[in-house]
């Protein structure tokens, strides 16, 4: 489970949550690009998972990431959940399409 701010959430059975990396606001030739044409990011750190489903035998098999993750969201999906003023989203563990690997 995540740190001091997520006590009172918690994903169940596949959920992910996760906070939005900010999206660019300056281009590497440092153009200032306007919020409209910044586009989603796409991008996210992960701060509380489930537990994980439920599998055949009723054993729960374990979410394919762990908190501190970076990883790579589908464009669409997820739910917004606001916790303490600050805006984060629920994924199912498998509509994550990757994680980024140092």
């Amino acid at each position: 489970m995540a740190g001091q701010v997520f006590r009172e959430f918690f994903p169940l059975f596949d959920g992910v949550l996760v906070e939005r990396n900010a999206a660019e606001t300056v281009t590497k030739g440092s153009i200032m690009l306007p919020e409209k044409s910044q586009g989603k990011v796409l991008q996210a750190t992960v701060v509380a998972v489930g537990s994980g489903p439920k599998g055949k035998g009723e054993e729960i098999e374990p979410v394919s990431v762990k908190v501190g993750d970076k990883v790579l969201l589908s464009e669409y999906g997820g739910t917004k959940v606001v916790l303490d003023d600050k805006g984060y989203f629920l994924f199912r563990d498998g509509d994550i399409i990757g994680k980024y690997v140092d």
